[in-house]
């Protein structure tokens, strides 16, 4: 039986500097030796990807990475793990997300600091059951979306980015443009992208993390790892067993899984 008081959880760190990013891995293990590292990244695409493979119960975030920015990552991660940013902002601009993440430490961690986050930690998991953490997911996610978008505006962190609205897609030896209304989902395949319509697919060479950033997350669903769905394309979605569903789509025979960590998208709203 676990020690509630040292409870078991794991572990996600994402820091781009090698001396920041061993320093806390070190003090991690000084503070709370049952904690497990799980994954590991240095840019902030990596902390997505190992997020998803991983699912870990916590996540040290730098805000300033390569790729997706820490910001980025939690608005991704929404309310499903513990956030703890890892920032060297000062404190005026950390306090309009201070209730929204579990906690924040400034750069340079100290191992006192540390152990406060781990008891706030060790606190929030003695006191938050699994349906309690359900029930509290909207109102919990809403806060910290919001929180996270004003700091991203009071930093000017995330740059504004015009949506494309064709793809330029190889068919044989033609290059086809492909409308983003029309396409029904996109698929990683090894180093392409898979892009399906109702008409056939074609294939692009740009990366379906990288495509991700371009494509409007209000229309594009990613329902897994290496899918991300026109939700104007799905006919419904069907529950396999207590964890599992599927996709059905309109106009298409392929169905597509939905992994555990996107169910949420297709739950009942009260």
């Amino acid at each position: 039986m676990n020690d509630l008081s040292h409870p078991t959880f794991t572990v996600l760190i994402a820091e781009d500097e090698d001396m920041m990013r061993e320093r806390l891995i070190t003090q991690l293990k000084q503070c709370h030796p049952q904690a497990q590292i799980v994954a590991i990244a240095e840019n902030g695409n990596d902390a997505w990807d190992l997020w998803l493979e991983h699912e870990p119960d916590v996540v040290f975030l730098d805000i300033q990475m390569p790729g997706l920015s820490g910001l980025a990552v939690a608005e991704r991660i929404r309310a499903r793990s513990h956030i703890v940013f890892v920032t060297a902002y000062d404190q005026h601009a950390l306090q309009a997300f201070e209730h929204a993440a579990l906690d924040y430490l400034l750069k340079p961690v100290t191992l006192e600091r540390l152990e406060q986050t781990i008891k706030r930690l060790i606190e929030r998991i003695q006191n938050t059951s699994k349906s309690a953490s359900q029930t509290a997911e909207n109102s919990v996610s809403k806060s910290h979306a919001e929180a996270l978008n004003s700091i991203a505006n009071a930093n000017q962190t995330s740059e504004k980015k015009t949506k494309p609205k064709w793809l330029r897609a190889s068919v044989g030896k033609q290059i086809r443009l492909i409308h983003l209304n029309d396409i029904l989902f996109l698929q990683s395949d090894t180093k392409y992208t898979r892009v399906v319509t109702k008409d056939g697919e074609a294939y692009i060479r740009t990366a379906l993390k990288d495509l991700i950033e371009m494509l409007d997350p209000e229309i594009f669903w990613q329902i897994h790892r290496g899918t991300v769905v026109n939700a104007h394309a799905i006919e419904s979605a069907e529950r396999i067993d207590s964890e599992r569903l599927e996709v059905i789509l309109k106009n298409c025979a392929e169905r597509l899984t939905v992994s555990r960590s996107f169910g949420y998208l297709f739950r009942e709203s009260n």
